[in-house]
């Protein structure tokens, strides 16, 4: 009977034992699967912030290239509004002297008028 009772404790100490064992394997098996979920999360973390830091240097880039074409832009306005100011005051100054030759011929005229004249009025004389 004492050997029957010593049967069953080890029978029993060995389900336990297959118990623990089968759930060692099952908590190892748990364990490998978080660590390597945990992996590539921390993968994908690091790709991403990879993915930021450059997506941020990118963006500083274009923003001082953006700051430089701006610059440019004013500055090619500013070079646009003095040449339209100088193409007025070339306007300006043509008209004047479109004016001014419209004068000339005037005067030119009136003078060949008066040597005309004068011219006729010579020789009417001269046949006098």
């Amino acid at each position: 009977m004492e050997e029957n009772i010593k049967n069953k404790i080890i029978i029993g100490l060995i389900v336990l034992n297959a118990i623990f064992f089968v759930s060692t394997i099952g908590s190892c098996g748990s364990a490998s699967k978080l660590r390597r979920e945990r992996n590539t999360e921390v993968a994908a973390k690091y790709d991403l912030e990879e993915k930021v830091n450059k997506f941020t240097q990118e963006k500083a880039a274009l923003g001082n290239k953006l700051d430089n074409l701006t610059q440019e832009l004013e500055a090619e306005k500013a070079v646009l509004e003095t040449t339209k100011k100088e193409l007025l005051q070339e306007q300006l100054i043509n008209q004047s002297l479109k004016d001014e030759m419209q004068k000339i011929t005037k005067l030119k005229e009136a003078l060949e008028e008066d040597l005309k004249e004068a011219l006729v009025k010579g020789k009417s004389a001269k046949t006098k």
